[in-house]
């Protein structure tokens, strides 16, 4: 399906919990003086703002970013992303995880990420063109498939997609054992939402049984809005990196304070 736009809920509290973990995942991983390979699959626009009609028609980014960037001191990779972004962008703006990852990575590192939908890939190229990234316009997992391993091997990928096509499911399993398999050196992250439904739970134990040693990490929050189906998110991570579990640790004390 073409018809997500994450603009409707750019900023939102699934956010914060991806994008500053993801932030931290690369912010230790380019401590160390070796090139890394940056994939990933489902990229969106890489910036958002805020202050438009469809941001604001949620609420999602009020009850989300806007309610705890506070939660971040100034020196934490998320808030170095987000304070680099209002500068060059306004202060209304926010940044996707292509952009979080093209603020944090290096010269020397490689960037690709996809996007499938038109519109959306058009702003992706227009968003990263002062960056050396890479913008696929094709299905993520098809770019994914094509690059793996990648040169350089070290390096993380992170899997982000809507959900919007229900046998994501089903499929996104078998698409991560192959890449795994594939890319075993590899940091691979899985963003997926937790829904009333509990849609999610079959693919996180088939995921489990397969990558037991993977980090997940789940936080809950209240809905946006009444009746709305997503009250929280979830991280799984093949071969996470060091200090990502101080870093759970500390967003789970955080998120049960909402």
């Amino acid at each position: 399906m073409l018809s997500y736009q994450h603009i409707y809920h750019a900023g939102n509290l699934a956010d914060v919990h991806k994008h500053s973990l993801l932030a931290v995942m690369l912010d230790y991983m380019t401590r160390k003086n070796k090139p890394l390979s940056y994939i990933e699959t489902h990229a969106g626009r890489a910036l958002y703002d805020l202050g438009a009609t469809e941001a604001v028609k949620t609420l999602e980014a009020a009850q989300g970013i806007e309610r705890v960037a506070d939660w971040f001191d100034a020196d934490h990779p998320y808030a170095r992303v987000l304070s680099q972004t209002h500068t060059e962008n306004g202060a209304r703006s926010y940044p996707g995880s292509p952009l979080v990852a093209a603020l944090l990575l290096r010269p020397t590192d490689s960037l690709h990420v996809a996007e499938l939908h038109p519109q959306e890939h058009a702003a992706l190229a227009l968003a990263l063109s002062p960056y050396p990234v890479k913008c696929h316009h094709r299905d993520g997992f098809e770019m994914a498939f094509a690059l793996t391993p990648p040169t350089p091997r070290r390096g993380l990928m992170l899997v982000d997609p809507s959900y919007e096509v229900k046998t994501d499911y089903t499929t996104i399993p078998r698409h991560i054992a192959k890449l795994s398999k594939a890319w075993n050196v590899g940091v691979i992250a899985l963003w997926y939402p937790i829904l009333t439904s509990a849609a999610h739970t079959p693919m996180l134990r088939l995921l489990g049984d397969a990558h037991p040693d993977a980090l997940r990490h789940e936080v809950r929050f209240p809905p946006a809005r009444p009746g709305h189906g997503m009250v929280g998110s979830g991280m799984f991570v093949i071969n996470p990196p060091y200090g990502l579990e101080m870093a759970v640790k500390h967003l789970t004390k955080l998120y049960k304070t909402l």
